[in-house]
C-alpha cells in the first residue's frame, strides 16, 4: 500500500461536482466537444495613464511577445498584438494586419499607435478600457497543458517575467482567469495537505500523551493510524484517484477520527488491569466489550462518508467512498494491531493508570449521573430552548457560493479579481451558444440569426455583470470598418445589402473567414457569443438567469433555435445548489442506515427513534449558527453534517451497547445500567470529543474560508454531541424505561 501510495497524484483537472446526467453540465460538455475549453484564458492587468510612454510600452510589448513563445500558450491578445483588417479587392479578401509590425522605438511612433488603437473599437473593453487607463494581456492555454502538471510552471514562469516588468517600473501587476486561479488554489491544497497532516500528528500526540502519560502507548497509538492513512492514499490510486480539494483532506481527518479507536481500547485494557492485573484476560475483555461497539461507531463514521456515493457527483463520490472504506480498514488495523502488540509489552506502570481515577473526571461525571436521574425534566427543557433557538438562525442561513468566496477578502487573488470586474466587468467565463438546427443556418434567411445575435446582445449590455463580448457580430462589425476604410463610426454591422457585399469577401478558410470560422462549428449551424462576467454568487446568478431565459426567448423562438445558457461559471454556481440537494437526500440515506445499525442492539423503535436526537440537535445548533454568524452553504461547509451526523453518532452507540450489556447480559435495572454506562464510557467519551474537538479545530488555520469553518463547526458540532449523549441520551433511556414501567429509582 505504500508503494500504491507514493505514485499518488494531484487532480489537474477541474473537479466536476455536476453528475454526468444534469442538464447544466449537458449543455457545458456540449459546449466544450464544439468549441473546446471556456476557462482556459489567464489574464494580466495594468492600471497607468502613462503606459504608452515609450519605455513602459516597449518592455510591456516585449512582456507580451516572451510570454506568447512560451512553451504551452496557444495565444497572447494584447496592445502589443492586436491587428487592423485591410480590404484586399485584388483577392477579393480581408486581410489580417498587426497594428504593431515592430516594437517602437519613439515616443511619436507610440503616440500614433495610440491613436490608430483607439481607431479600432473591437478592442475597448478586450484589451483596452480608455476611461480607467487600464490594459490586460490575455493569455489562452493549450488545452493539453491546462489540465496537467505543466500549468502549475507555465503559471510561475509568467507570474515571474511579469514581475520583472512589474519591479522594473514599480507598479502593481493583476493576475486573474480560471487557469490562474486553479493554480493557486491547487498550490494551497497541496501545501495545506502537509501542513494538517503535521498539525494533526502533533496535536494527537500532544494530547494522547497528557492523558495516558506513556509514550509508548501514544506512538503506538499514531503508529498504528498512519499505516491507516497509508492505506488511505493507496486506496486513492488503487483506485484511480487523484489528490482533490476534497480527498486531499482524508488523511488527517482520518488521523482525528482513528485515534478515539484507539482511546477507548487502550482505557478498557488499562480499566481491567486495574481491577484484576492479569493482561491477557485484559486483552480478551478489551476485545469482547469494545471491539463490537468500536465497529458499530466505525460503521456509523463510514456511512457518514459512504451516503456521498448517492450524490451521483464525481468528487463527493471519490471523497465518500475512500473515507468509507479507510474508516473500517483503520478499525480494522486498530483492532488487530493494538491487541498484539499490547501483548508483547510490558503491564503498564500504576503511574500510567493514574488517569482513570482522575477526581476531575470523576467529579464531572458523577454530576451528570445526579442530572439524568433528578433533573431530567431541566434537562429536556434546555434541550428545547436550545432547539428553538437554533430553528431560528437556520432561517437566516443563505445558500451562496462564489467562485473565489473561500479565500480571504484580502487575499491577492480576490483582490485581484475585483480590479478585472471594475476595469473590464470580470474574467469568468459565460457562453452562450445557438444552434439553428439548420446547416449555415447562421447565415441563412438574409443572415436573420445574425441580427437576432445582435439584439441579444444588445440586451445583455445592460446587464453590468457582462463584459463586452466576443461573437460571429463583433467579427463582422470589424469586418465593416475594414470594408468602409477603417473609419470607426463603420464599426457596426450592417445591412444586409451590405452584409452580402460583405460576405463575398470571406469565402474559402484564410484570412478573415478562418477568424470567423472560430466562432462556428463546421457547419455554420451553431455559433457562440462569449462573455466574461463578474463573480456575482450563485444567488445573482439565478436571478439574472431568471431575467436573461425570458429575453432569450423571445428573440430566439425556441421552436427554431436550441440557445443553451452555459460556461464555466455557470456550471460552478449551479452545482451549490446540487450539491444542498444532496445533502438532506444524503443526511436521510445516513440517518436510515445508522437507524438499521442501531436495531442490533435494541428492537425497540422509541429507543431507535429519541437516541437519533442527541446526534441530531448539535447539527440544528451548527446550522443555527451559520445562520447567525452569516456562514454560507457552499460545498466545504455543507459536508459537515453528513460527515458530524455519522461521527456524532459513535457516542451514541458506546452508550448503548454498554447500556444493553449492563441491562442484559448482568441483569442490572434501567437505572443502574444508565449509572454504569455513563462511568464506564465516560471518560473514553470525553477523552475522544477533547481529541476530535483539538482535531478537527486544526482545518480552521486553512486560508480557505469554507475548510477554515468546516474545521470550527465540525469541532463545536462533536463537543455538543458529546454533552448529548452523555446527558440527554441517558434521560431519554430513563424516560422511556419509566414509560415502560420498568424500575428507574433517583440518586
Amino acid at each position: 500500500m505504500a508503494y500504491q501510495a507514493s505514485k499518488i497524484e494531484l487532480s489537474y483537472q477541474f473537479a466536476r461536482i455536476l453528475p454526468s446526467s444534469d442538464p447544466i453540465e449537458k449543455e457545458y460538455q456540449d459546449f466544450r466537444k464544439l468549441f473546446g475549453e471556456d476557462g482556459s484564458v489567464m489574464v494580466i492587468g495594468w492600471q497607468d495613464p502613462q503606459m504608452f510612454e515609450i519605455d513602459k510600452f516597449r518592455d510591456w510589448c516585449k512582456l507580451s511577445q516572451k510570454i506568447k513563445e512560451s512553451e504551452g500558450i496557444k495565444n497572447v491578445l494584447s496592445l502589443a498584438s492586436v491587428y487592423r483588417v485591410v480590404r484586399n479587392d485584388s483577392l477579393n479578401q480581408f486581410d489580417f494586419e498587426p497594428v504593431i509590425k515592430q516594437i517602437p522605438s519613439t515616443q511619436t511612433e507610440a503616440d500614433s499607435l495610440k491613436k490608430e488603437i483607439a481607431n479600432l473599437p473591437i478592442y475597448e473593453g478586450l484589451v483596452l478600457n480608455s476611461k480607467t487607463n487600464a490594459t490586460l494581456i490575455v493569455v489562452t492555454f493549450n488545452d493539453k497543458e491546462l489540465n496537467s502538471k505543466r500549468r502549475l510552471t507555465i503559471v510561475s514562469d509568467i507570474e515571474a517575467m511579469a514581475e520583472e516588468f512589474a519591479v522594473k517600473y514599480d507598479t502593481d501587476l493583476h493576475y486573474s482567469g480560471m487557469p490562474y486561479i486553479r493554480t493557486v488554489n491547487m498550490k494551497k491544497i497541496s501545501g495545506e495537505m502537509q501542513l494538517f497532516m503535521v498539525l494533526a500528528v502533533f496535536v494527537t500526540l500532544l494530547i494522547l500523551w497528557a492523558f495516558f502519560r506513556s509514550l509508548r502507548l501514544t506512538l503506538l497509538s499514531i503508529v498504528v493510524v498512519l499505516i491507516g492513512v497509508v492505506f488511505a492514499v493507496g486506496t486513492l490510486h488503487l483506485f484511480g484517484y487523484k489528490i482533490t480539494a476534497l480527498t486531499g483532506l482524508i488523511p488527517p481527518l482520518l488521523i482525528v477520527i482513528g485515534v478515539p479507536n484507539c482511546v477507548f481500547l487502550i482505557n478498557k485494557y488499562q480499566a481491567e488491569l486495574l481491577s484484576h492485573q492479569n493482561k491477557d484476560r485484559a486483552l480478551m475483555e478489551m476485545i469482547r466489550q469494545i471491539g463490537l461497539s468500536t465497529f458499530l461507531a466505525n460503521m456509523t463514521t463510514a456511512i457518514g462518508f459512504g451516503v456521498f456515493y448517492f450524490t451521483n457527483s464525481i468528487l463527493l463520490v471519490e471523497f465518500g467512498v475512500v473515507a468509507a472504506i479507510s474508516v473500517m480498514v483503520t478499525y480494522v488495523l486498530c483492532l488487530l494491531l493494538l491487541p498484539i502488540t499490547l501483548h508483547y509489552m510490558s503491564v503498564p506502570k500504576a503511574r500510567h493508570l493514574k488517569h482513570l481515577e482522575g477526581k476531575w473526571a470523576a467529579g464531572f461525571l458523577r454530576k451528570i449521573d445526579y442530572l439524568v436521574h433528578n433533573r431530567r425534566k431541566e434537562i429536556y427543557i434546555s434541550m428545547v430552548l436550545l432547539i428553538i433557538i437554533s430553528a431560528f438562525g437556520m432561517t437566516k442561513i443563505r445558500t451562496i457560493g462564489y467562485v473565489v468566496d473561500d479565500l480571504p477578502k484580502k487575499d491577492v487573488v480576490y483582490t485581484d479579481l475585483r480590479f478585472f470586474e471594475k476595469n473590464f466587468n470580470g474574467v469568468l467565463p459565460f457562453e452562450v451558444m445557438i444552434n439553428t438546427n439548420q446547416p449555415n443556418g447562421i447565415f441563412a434567411d438574409q443572415a436573420k440569426a445574425l441580427y437576432k445575435i445582435k439584439a441579444l446582445q444588445t440586451e445583455m449590455a445592460k446587464f453590468p455583470e457582462f463584459s463586452k463580448p466576443v461573437s460571429v457580430v463583433e467579427a463582422s462589425r470589424f469586418l465593416y470598418q475594414a470594408y468602409r476604410g477603417g473609419d470607426a463610426k463603420y464599426y457596426a454591422l450592417p445591412g444586409v445589402i451590405e452584409l452580402n457585399k460583405l460576405t463575398n469577401y470571406v469565402q474559402g478558410k484564410q484570412g478573415a473567414a478562418k477568424q470567423l470560422n472560430a466562432f462556428l462549428n463546421e457547419d455554420k449551424s451553431v455559433t457562440r457569443v462569449s462573455f466574461q462576467m463578474a463573480d456575482v454568487g450563485s444567488e445573482r446568478i439565478k436571478e439574472l438567469m431568471q431575467q436573461i431565459r425570458p429575453k432569450v426567448d423571445s428573440i430566439f423562438s425556441p421552436k427554431e433555435y436550441k440557445v443553451s445558457l452555459t460556461g464555466h461559471s455557470l456550471v460552478f454556481l449551479k452545482s451549490n445548489d446540487y450539491l444542498l440537494s444532496n445533502l438532506y437526500e444524503s443526511l436521510l440515506i445516513a440517518i436510515l442506515l445508522i437507524a438499521i445499525v442501531g436495531m442490533v442492539l435494541f428492537r425497540s423503535i422509541p429507543i431507535i427513534l429519541l437516541s437519533k436526537l442527541p446526534c441530531l440537535i448539535p447539527l440544528a445548533l451548527t446550522a443555527g449558527i451559520m445562520g447567525y454568524f452569516g456562514i454560507y452553504f457552499k460545498p466545504t461547509t455543507i459536508l459537515i453534517f453528513s460527515i458530524t451526523f455519522g461521527i456524532a453518532s459513535d457516542g451514541t452507540v458506546y452508550f448503548l451497547t454498554r447500556y444493553r450489556q449492563e441491562l442484559y447480559e448482568r441483569g442490572l435495572n434501567p437505572s443502574q445500567a444508565v449509572t454504569q454506562s455513563i462511568y464506564g464510557t465516560g471518560l473514553s467519551m470525553i477523552y475522544t470529543a477533547v481529541i476530535l474537538f483539538c482535531g478537527f479545530s486544526i482545518f480552521s488555520a486553512s486560508s480557505f474560508g469554507g475548510t477554515a469553518a468546516m474545521g470550527v463547526m465540525v469541532s463545536i458540532t462533536l463537543l455538543v454531541a458529546m454533552c448529548t449523549n452523555l446527558i440527554l441520551l441517558p434521560a431519554l433511556l430513563l424516560s422511556i424505561a419509566k414509560r415502560q414501567g420498568k424500575n428507574v429509582i433517583p440518586d
